[in-house]
């Protein structure tokens, strides 16, 4: 929202009203109401010619620094005169020569508002900078205009204004608030001031008092003293001294600070003051030697301005006669949303300071409302907008009825005690919560008897008393405190917030049971702890664990006799399931008579009790366990051996430090199997998916198995490993899909080469052609063990890790083995010939259509068949590469003459991908990694691209017909630019066509799509527009060496769809591949739930969210 100073604000506002009204009844109101004029007049001193000027006006505007208030600014503007004479003279227009004249300003025409501003900021030139004139500036209620205007024969009526308005500022140059005092000229608003008691209004004059003196204007003070001086002269120490009689503080010590030295004043002021030749002297300037000044009650100098056509002012009188003409005038401060009444003498608070009027508001005395327009707000408005201001106010007050309704609403949650029961000490409710509770919403201004009689209202058929009591829902439920009493008090005295439960009922039982009601009888929840029976494997502890509700008032002694009747110790725990045994204290016998409460049991706490047998493990001297160290927790077992029709599933019991084959044990005898199977069987972590992980070893904790509680174990045939061996998953192939996955043992101290001939005799393979490698995150094989004689355990081979089994021996250190693919482009023939195989002009030597790792169908596009491979170190040039790459069989049987007339690429996703340039440059400097591949293209001359230069397949589209013929190789040089413009330069210089005749296109073969290439296309953000317009290589195009570029002749071919027969076959391919894939995942997950359903308490994980990372293009 813009933000305009008020004066600004009023002119828009004026014109804004014109420009609405034109045409009607009231198009010139605004002129009628704020229309003056002033008129220039120069009359010349010798021939007496008036020349004259008029200025039409809204608002006056009158300066504040210098001036003492607003009289003397009209004064300086409408009554003083400007001489043209000595250097300075006028060319009078009937003398035509230079003669002396007389320059002055009236008010010809006054309306009857009339607006002034007050000129309050500034520019100090010295500093270059703006600053808001701060000091006091004096304005009447009521002010007679008569020495300023014209024609003054009229009655004084017509000049007299009162001031019906002050536009107040607040801040400073830069910033700031405006609020208004505004007259209640038809005593329309409810103006009721509280008077202030007597000593506190003395007090706030004294202050205000000693304020003005602070902060008066020197300027009339040492106006007043030059004034008084007989010779109208005196030196400038001797005003210092004056000044100190009179105010009895001198210059430095009242005004320096803020005014300066007193030479300094004097001097920024030569329009007042005059200086001696010798500048030692200081008096008036003459046109102030007729101003009589005044000092009134408070020291501050009140200057009457001279007689000036038999009119003589006293400011004091006339002030003092009309403040009390309009003593029963209401004002009112209307600041933003805040509108307080204030008294008449606040006005003059604005005179000066920081927060100092800034505009002000007369209007001509005569504009006497009528007597019926007082109090009436109704007064002469038309009925049609009376009806408006009715249905609006109507809808105002229902929406101020709804707000009221919204802040002091409150929502209470009512019990009623026909839909509870209490058990285990606490209410609890015989259906739902949802049912058993009834919402009230109230205001809470009303009583406690109003939300009575409503829950009587609401509950017809109650019978009986009703007593309403304050309720909170525990862990262990409902409970009820104190009881509402004092119907006459409203529900916010009594404390009752929004969202309180209230518990409805007879105040004596509930369903026939007695309720015991406040805080001293809270029900809490207790884990309570026993040992078990049992204890396999010697190491770690079982125990059992129920919960009880117990009311807090209970005895510690009442507690033990029911939990232990033959006795025993009772250890409380108060942070649940401890960790520790320093979290575990003894309940010693004379706490027996204090209550839960009292010895801090609340909800979630445990209490341990250990019978008379069990008491060992307990240090009786410090209160301590001695064995009780290890957390409660519990896994889960399925049966897989499968020796039963199903799969059963049975819940285990044990503690962080419980060995797994004390858990195998139990499990076996809970699943009521073969005490044989606990030596041909062993226990793998069970997956969310369903996959058997790696078995644990049988001498780990479940700490050092890293087992969740609630985990899912599967009971499975055969050993599980020890400590020192590693159980790993291989596959036979180059990733996860071309093989079953196997498994095998082996211990960690084994070879790789012992590891791999492992894996080899367990898959049925033979040889040396064979090496190992790890799965990378891509579920792909990735980094090659190629440290055949290090152990696996110094290559940071996990248990549980997956390797792959990969053909092929690996090279020597420091050398590559890259496979070689040649690729041969087709001729025009073979391309009319085999229509069936072509992909926009190139003939597939392997399928058209292959199916990526993705699942997705790809177009291979190249004529790609394999060479074999090579070993080359990777410090070998290019050109070497591509010396050995002809003396491949393949590459015999071409009739190459220099490894210059071959092009290598990088293979990417069954076709070419990044071009590799410059036949000098190293293998390692391309960074090929240990799996690349190459793909060799012969040329039928010559090539060596430069870094600057892309290497382009154009290919022109057959008139008619929605096919290409063959492409050909364009190179582009982009050293100077990489845009559209220049592109389709290239392009039409290659097909010699002309520029606006073609259409361009990229292709992207992997969405069988075309993006057509053209400059207005391209959008270029407004930030942007005036750079260069954005590459090519960058988004939406990405162009990069080996794209197929589609043209169109617009001068044989007008239509602009680049796409083949072939690009639809494909993306309809695409598309049932896509779903097929849909149904597939929507099968496994419901396969998934079935499986998870089956588990017990088994935590659901999140669906995985697929991760998108944009990488862009930072030149």
């Amino acid at each position: 929202m813009r933000q305009h100073d008020v004066q600004e604000l009023n002119r828009i506002l004026f014109s804004a009203l014109e420009t609405s009204l034109v045409g009607t009844s009231g198009h010139d109101i605004i002129n009628r109401l704020y229309h003056g004029i002033v008129v220039n007049q120069i009359v010349c001193k010798e021939c007496k010619n008036v020349s004259e000027r008029q200025e039409d006006f809204l608002d006056l505007t009158v300066a504040v620094k210098g001036v003492a208030g607003l009289e003397e600014a009209l004064w300086n503007m409408y009554v003083e005169e400007e001489y043209f004479e000595n250097d300075n003279l006028y060319r009078c227009g009937a003398c035509d020569k230079l003669v002396e004249a007389s320059k002055s300003a009236k008010l010809r025409k006054l309306p009857p508002f009339l607006t002034i501003s007050l000129l309050r900021f500034n520019f100090d030139f010295e500093k270059c900078e703006r600053y808001k004139e701060t000091s006091c500036y004096t304005f009447p209620i009521q002010i007679n205009l008569r020495p300023f205007c014209e024609q003054t024969e009229l009655d004084d009526s017509e000049y007299m204004y009162e001031l019906f308005s002050v536009i107040i500022h607040k801040g400073g140059c830069y910033g700031g608030h405006y609020h208004v005092y505004i007259r209640d000229v038809d005593e329309l608003g409810n103006w009721q001031l509280q008077e202030e008691e007597s000593n506190t209004v003395e007090d706030k004059v004294l202050r205000d008092t000693e304020n003005a003196k602070e902060v008066e204007n020197p300027l009339a003070v040492l106006k007043g003293i030059l004034s008084e001086e007989e010779s109208k002269q005196m030196p400038v120490d001797q005003l210092g001294q004056k000044l100190l009689e009179k105010k009895g503080m001198s210059w430095n010590k009242k005004y320096r600070k803020q005014y300066g030295a007193l030479r300094k004043y004097l001097q920024n002021h030569p329009q007042v003051f005059q200086f001696s030749p010798d500048e030692n002297k200081v008096g008036l300037k003459e046109k102030y030697h007729k101003l009589p000044f005044k000092s009134d009650s408070q020291g501050q100098d009140l200057q009457s301005p001279p007689q000036k056509n038999n009119v003589q002012w006293n400011l004091e009188k006339t002030s003092t006669t009309l403040r009390d003409s309009s003593a029963g005038c209401h004002w009112f401060d209307l600041n933003d949303s805040k509108v307080q009444p204030i008294k008449e003498k606040d006005i003059e608070k604005q005179f000066q300071g920081k927060e100092s009027a800034y505009m002000l508001f007369y209007r001509k005395s005569q504009l006497k409302r009528p007597p019926e327009a007082r109090g009436n707000p109704r007064y002469q408005i038309p009925e049609h907008l009376l009806n408006e201001m009715n249905a609006a106010n109507t809808e105002l007050q229902k929406k101020r009825a709804e707000c009221d309704s919204a802040s002091h609403g409150i929502d209470l949650h009512l019990h009623l005690s026909s839909c509870y029961k209490f058990h285990n000490g606490a209410l609890h409710p015989s259906f739902t919560w949802k049912e058993s509770i009834v919402d009230l919403t109230i205001d809470r201004r009303r009583t406690l008897g109003d939300l009575r009689q409503s829950v009587f209202q609401m509950l017809e058929s109650w019978e009986g008393d009703m007593i309403l009591s304050i309720a909170k829902p525990l862990p262990a439920g409902l409970h009820l405190y104190h009881s509402l009493d004092g119907d006459e008090l409203t529900l916010d005295g009594i404390g009752l917030a929004d969202g309180a439960d209230i518990f409805v009922w007879n105040g004596k039982e509930v369903g026939g049971t007695k309720v015991l009601t406040g805080p001293d009888h809270e029900p809490v929840i207790v884990n309570v702890l026993r040992l078990a029976e049992y204890n396999e494997g010697g190491k770690g502890q079982h125990f059992t664990e129920s919960q009880h509700i117990i009311p807090c008032s209970t005895e510690l002694g009442a507690l033990r006799r029911a939990l232990a009747p033959s006795g025993g110790i009772i250890l409380k725990n108060g942070s649940g399931l401890g960790k520790d045994t320093k979290n575990w204290e003894v309940l010693p016998e004379e706490d027996m008579k204090e209550t839960v409460k009292s010895v801090g049991l609340t909800d979630g706490c445990s209490i341990l009790i250990l019978d008379s047998h069990d008491q060992s493990l307990v240090n009786v001297s410090n209160g301590n366990l001695t064995a009780f160290t290890y957390d409660i927790s519990w896994l889960q077992v399925k049966n897989f051996c499968r020796t039963d029709a199903e799969e059963k599933q049975v819940k285990i019991t044990t503690t962080i430090e419980t060995v797994m084959s004390d858990i195998k044990i139990k499990a076996i005898q809970e699943l009521q199997l073969e005490e044989e199977l606990a030596n041909d069987s062993c226990l793998r972590p069970v997956s969310g998916n369903g996959k058997l992980l790696s078995p644990v070893p049988e001498d780990y904790t479940v700490k050092e198995a890293e087992l969740k509680m609630g985990s899912l174990l599967g009971l499975c045939h055969g050993k599980s490993p020890t400590s020192t061996q590693l159980f790993l998953y291989f596959i036979v192939g180059s990733d996860q899909h071309t093989g079953p996955e196997m498994e095998i043992v082996v211990e960690e101290t084994a070879s790789v080469r012992e590891c791999l001939n492992l894996m080899l005799e367990k898959s049925g393979l033979s040889g040396d052609n064979w090496h190992l490698r790890r799965l990378d995150w891509c579920y792909e094989a990735g980094e090659a063990l190629s440290q055949e004689n290090a152990t696996l355990k110094e290559l940071n081979v996990c248990r549980g890790d997956t390797l792959v089994l990969t053909e092929g021996k690996l090279p020597p250190k420091g050398f590559l083995k890259i496979p070689i693919w040649w690729y041969k482009p087709l001729n025009h023939m073979e391309h009319q010939e085999n229509a069936r195989d072509q992909v926009n002009g190139v003939t597939c030597k392997m399928e058209a259509l292959e199916v990526s790792p993705a699942g997705e169908y790809v177009q291979t596009d190249m004529g790609l068949c394999y060479a074999g491979s090579i070993e080359i170190t990777g410090e070998a040039s290019l050109e070497d590469l591509k010396i050995q790459a002809m003396t491949l069989p393949c590459g015999q049987e071409q009739i190459i003459p220099l490894p210059a007339f071959l092009r290598a690429w990088t293979v990417e996703s069954k076709r070419p991908g990044k071009l590799l340039r410059n036949n000098k440059q190293q293998l390692n400097e391309y960074k090929l990694g240990a799996r690349v591949e190459i793909c060799i293209e012969p040329l039928q001359k010559e090539e060596n691209l430069g870094p600057h230069e892309l290497l382009l397949r154009v290919q022109m589209g057959i008139p008619g017909q929605r096919d290409y013929y063959h492409s050909t190789d364009l190179v582009w040089d982009i050293s100077k630019e990489c845009t559209t413009g220049a592109l389709r330069q290239r392009v039409a210089s290659h097909y010699c066509l002309p520029v606006d005749k073609i259409e361009i296109a990229k292709y992207f073969p992997e969405k069988f799509e075309w993006l057509p290439i053209s400059s207005w296309t391209q959008q270029i953000s407004k930030r942007k527009r005036k750079k260069k317009q954005e590459s090519l290589q960058s988004a939406p195009y990405h162009l990069k060496d080996g794209d197929i570029i589609g043209v169109k002749n617009l001068l044989l071919d007008d239509t602009k769809d680049f796409s083949t027969v072939r690009d639809d076959v494909g993306k309809e391919k695409q598309r049932q591949l896509a779903l097929e894939k849909k149904k597939s995942r929507q099968a496994e997950r419901l396969q998934n739930h079935i499986f998870s359903e089956e588990k017990v308490n088994i935590k659901h994980r999140k669906p995985e969210v697929a991760l998108s990372i944009n990488v862009g293009v930072f030149r």
